[in-house]
């Protein structure tokens, strides 16, 4: 198995897919990598040689932020907007939609479970 930037990536998916299950690189930013690299898109992982994964790793050590540096960065994002408190980092605070979409019959998924409200009493 490869580990690159901390992942085991597998070994019989093609090079660009297998680059895929790393946090922070996607389709696009994969094929380009192997492009750059000029390998063959296509090649198995379990294929390479030690240094062209050698290579892959240093080139997303070098030009990626991916994972861990990654997650950290975005999590920072959101709580210096919410040390702000401006619109955005309350709706992040409030865990409610950020980006304008309405709340008043979708967004389940963010609000969480309905709560139902105790009806009129007789």
């Amino acid at each position: 198995m490869a580990r690159i930037a901390g992942v085991n990536i597998p070994t019989q998916k093609p090079l660009w897919i297998a680059l895929t299950y790393i946090h922070g690189i996607g389709q696009t930013t994969a094929k380009k990598i192997v492009s750059d690299l000029g390998l063959e898109p296509m090649r198995r992982v379990n294929e390479l040689s030690d240094d062209e994964v050698l290579k892959i790793r240093e080139t997303i050590d070098a030009d990626y932020m991916v994972e861990g540096d990654l997650r950290r960065e975005r999590a920072m994002n959101i709580k210096r907007l919410m040390d702000l408190k401006c619109y955005r980092g309350l709706r992040h605070r409030h865990n409610l939609p950020t980006r304008g979409q309405r709340t008043r019959c979708n967004a389940r998924t963010r609000k969480g479970k309905a709560v139902p409200i105790a009806g009129k009493k007789k």
